[in-house]
């Protein structure tokens, strides 16, 4: 290895240069990471009518939608419907979080011919310990800021667990029944 004072002078200047270079693309690159976590997760506290705490649900972006990972602990047994809606709103009886999310303007449910809604998803079959954790994959929606389908619009979203199930066609409800637990989804 070459002391400092055998280095060519133009090495000496570059080596500063390279140092520098090398810390603002590793703090460049921190950043990103950075940035890119925070717009890639988000979650909602779903409560009952109540108020009490029914569940919880961890939402992750993958490069094909968004990935919920949905944990219920004293929910009500049975089959029921789930959907993300319109706005980020949890005033029992929970009908301040509007309609489905449905930015594209789609008809209702799975079944039908121009479905679904964006906030559309499967039925939860909670079994009659109230406890239920399942991962859900919705393509259909995004956590990124700004995208005609983001969840993070200007008045948010909400997830919503109704009373019953999900007929998968029926107009805008899928006749799902009363809104029986709610929770804002927040980053």
């Amino acid at each position: 290895m070459l002391s400092h004072s055998e280095m060519a002078p133009e090495m000496e200047v570059s080596m500063p240069i390279a140092r520098w270079l090398l810390s603002l693309a590793m703090a460049g690159a921190g950043c990103l990471i950075s940035l890119s976590a925070q717009a890639q997760t988000a979650k909602a506290a779903l409560k009952d009518a109540s108020g009490k705490e029914v569940g919880q649900a961890q939402l992750l972006q993958t490069p094909h939608g968004v990935l919920i990972k949905l944990s219920l602990k004293g929910a009500a047994p049975g089959e029921h419907a789930f959907h993300i809606h319109a706005v980020g709103k949890c005033e029992p009886p929970f009908t301040s979080a509007g309609g489905h999310f449905n930015p594209a303007s789609h008809k209702h449910g799975m079944g039908a011919a121009d479905g679904p809604h964006a906030g559309d998803m499967p039925n939860l079959h909670v079994p009659a310990s109230g406890e239920l954790m399942i991962e859900i994959a919705n393509p259909m929606i995004s956590l990124a800021k700004g995208q005609p389908n983001s969840v993070f619009d200007a008045d948010g979203s909400a997830m919503i667990i109704h009373a019953g199930a999900d007929d998968y066609k029926t107009d805008p409800t899928g006749n799902a029944g009363d809104r029986i637990a709610c929770g804002v989804i927040v980053e």
